[in-house]
């Protein structure tokens, strides 16, 4: 395999490329050629051999147990809440999934470059796999709420690792086609898991919407166990100075920071209102300590931080993360508004408003799968930036002016449209982040490019919600005349009633009063959308296009059972 001399890494234009010495297919030993034209016409084709399919394989299966949970509790949850009584405090059965998954992930991807990624992905398996167990066989919300949070844990270490594990083992241009497919599988049983949970919650066995992840997740741990046999730094360092190098501070704070944005908006503008102090407060206080992160991530307090401040040092890296960002709010923001759509204003039931996303649910992981593999091809990552965000924001525009009168082949079409821009960007974000720094800097950017993604889902919820039931509390009184339908509809109420049943519960003019207070609230959301998605074009132009580099330098290759080869062979 090729490698890159460390002092070129972050250089497109002059690389050290390793010789290959062909009867052993290993680098051969002082036989280094100064490169200085451009990779991609010179790098040599990789060939992967069986043991990268088995660790591949097993990290789609990982995968698949992650984005399976991810959404297959949505559909199961009312049935769960009411067996265990769980009242309002249902909501964190999702919530504080979410926020454990995100807070640990730069945490695990510093302990991977201390202790190595197979034990730590073993480990992550594990807790992933014990946090299911105990799921299932929660008696009490208390019980659920918490092993929710420790298969939380898991689950965002899951994402996090498989991603970081696919970078030490394939060459950046080659990055975008792998990590394409693991966004396909993520897109595809992301879609299935509410299928799946609702025939569980159905047939009255929700405890296996949990117990479903054992038979998979074991024998994904054995296979990893077995073949993910990869390189590690050696340090010479204790276990105790090796806890020592890990970034605690800036844990404890991320952690503290994301709670307190995670409590007020799981609380504000649904059972609270944004201008309530118990929900301002913990609101402001997550932001102040956002800040304190960053600052105590560049102070002397910390020789190894867990989010360096080079990181963002390159215009292409900053661009690249706020690009993640904005791209993770994009994703969820299409699936819940088109859900109101179809409910509220076209008067479908949940089953056929899932139906009516198809477009959806399939152009964007077909499209991820072919935006890396197009980049893996031409080896650019930034034209598929622009041409997807101008895709979305062409598509976003355009439902902006969808109504209750909007024929089908409009909303299926405007839909493709966002559904293939964003999905084209996906595989082809990391790339991104991570063309202008060092390969050591590998485990660091990915982790912060999970997390950054991960406070992205979050808000991918609340700031279209928010917007929409601002709009619609504007409306409300202009439009609508019955004091009953403005009693149960206003005050940020209107989301959480956007279903067909409820709106069929008015009759005659109210009822299409309250259908013209929902398409016209809808459409200020895409507007806003619009916004964003202008917003991620521009950062999109911003980026500097570099040269995805071919060879492979990395300290977690995988060990051969002879000669310790990283895990490709060089085509003949």
């Amino acid at each position: 395999m090729a490698t890159a001399g460390d002092a070129n890494l972050g250089n497109p234009d002059t690389t050290t490329t390793t010789a290959i010495d062909p009867a052993a297919g290993l680098p051969a030993k002082n036989d280094v050629v100064d490169d200085t034209a451009d990779e991609g016409d010179t790098a040599a084709p990789v060939k992967y051999n069986w043991r990268f399919w088995a660790i591949f394989a097993s990290l789609v299966a990982a995968t698949l147990l992650s984005a399976l949970d991810g959404s297959i509790v949505s559909t199961a949850l009312p049935t769960i809440a009411e067996t265990l009584d769980m009242g309002p405090d249902s909501v964190w059965v999702a919530n504080v999934y979410f926020l454990t998954g995100a807070v640990f992930q730069p945490l695990f991807a510093q302990l991977s470059d201390l202790w190595g990624r197979r034990w730590v992905f073993l480990s992550i398996l594990a807790i992933f796999t014990l946090g299911s167990g105990l799921c299932g066989g929660a008696n009490s919300a208390g019980m659920l709420i918490a092993a929710r949070a420790v298969q939380g844990v898991g689950a965002g270490g899951i994402n996090m690792m498989v991603d970081l594990i696919i970078c030490d083992l394939v060459p950046m241009r080659d990055r975008g086609k792998f990590l394409g497919m693991i966004f396909m599988v993520i897109g595809l049983f992301t879609a299935v898991g509410p299928l799946v949970g609702g025939a569980f919650a159905q047939a009255g066995y929700w405890r296996w919407v949990f117990y479903i992840n054992l038979p998979i997740g074991v024998p994904c741990m054995v296979v990893t166990f077995l073949f993910l046999n990869v390189k590690s730094r050696a340090s010479g360092d204790s276990f105790v100075a090796k806890m020592r190098r890990i970034d605690w501070g800036g844990v404890i704070i991320l952690t503290i920071s994301t709670l307190g944005v995670m409590y007020a908006v799981t609380y504000g503008g649904s059972l609270r209102s944004w201008s309530d102090a118990s929900v301002v407060a913990p609101l402001i206080a997550g932001l102040l300590f956002i800040i304190i992160f960053v600052l105590y991530e560049g102070s002397s307090f910390v020789a190894e931080p867990v989010t360096p401040y080079h990181l963002f040092a390159n215009r292409t890296s900053a661009a690249a993360y706020a690009i993640s960002f904005l791209h993770a709010i994009l994703g969820l923001w299409i699936m819940y508004v088109l859900a109101v759509y179809f409910q509220a204003v076209l008067g479908t039931t949940p089953t056929l408003s899932g139906v009516y996303m198809m477009p959806t649910v399939i152009g964007f992981p077909v499209s991820a799968a072919a935006g890396g593999i197009v980049m893996s091809k031409i080896g650019r990552y930034k034209p598929i930036h622009i041409a997807g965000f101008g895709l979305f924001t062409l598509g976003s525009g355009l439902c902006s002016i969808l109504g209750p009168n909007s024929s089908p082949a409009a909303w299926v079409f405007f839909q493709l449209f966002m559904a293939i821009g964003l999905g084209l960007v996906m595989a082809c974000l990391l790339p991104a982040v991570q063309v202008g720094l060092k390969e050591s800097d590998t485990a660091l950017s990915t982790g912060t490019w999970a997390f950054i993604r991960s406070v992205g889902v979050i808000w991918g919820v609340t700031i279209p919600v928010a917007v929409f039931n601002n709009r619609f509390d504007e409306l409300l009184p202009q439009v609508v005349q019955d004091e009953g339908a403005r009693l149960l509809l206003g005050n940020g109420q209107a989301y959480a009633h956007a279903t067909a049943a409820v709106v069929n519960s008015f009759a005659g003019e109210t009822r299409d009063q309250v259908v013209d207070v929902y398409s016209r609230s809808i459409q200020r959301v895409w507007q806003i959308a619009v916004v964003f998605g202008g917003v991620s074009l521009l950062l999109a132009l911003i980026e500097k296009e570099e040269s995805l580099r071919q060879n492979l330098d990395t300290d977690f290759g995988i060990e051969d059972e002879k000669k310790k080869t990283v895990p490709a062979e060089v085509a003949p």
